[in-house]
């Protein structure tokens, strides 16, 4: 098994409108070959990066996601907001980073 870590840091005025966003999802990554479950996690405080753990069958798969018509589907709502924060001369609200991981023992 392969496992995606997507760490995410929110300004504190964006933090309601990003789990609002995952709440809302399009559950376009369910439908993905490979896509086993995924994770959202919420940080216990205001500062704390939220983790987005996605559990995939093997590396390949989960990068044939990051480059589907599915994953901009998926995360068009919140590149529209980086976008917005772009246009009008602001820092973006979010950043994240991905890291990925073998599953060694369960």
């Amino acid at each position: 098994m392969f496992v995606a870590i997507n760490y995410i840091s929110c300004n504190a005025d964006y933090r309601n409108r990003f789990e609002e966003l995952f709440g809302t999802r399009a559950g376009a990554i369910d439908k993905m070959p490979g896509f086993r479950n995924m994770e959202v996690l919420k940080p216990n405080d205001a500062k704390g990066e939220y983790l987005i753990v996605s559990h995939w069958d093997n590396e390949e798969q989960f990068q044939a996601w990051t480059k589907s018509p599915a994953f901009i589907e998926g995360h068009k709502r919140g590149f529209a907001d980086l976008a917005k924060a772009k246009e009008e001369g602001r820092q973006p609200p979010m950043s994240s980073s991905f890291r990925t991981y073998k599953v060694i023992a369960t």
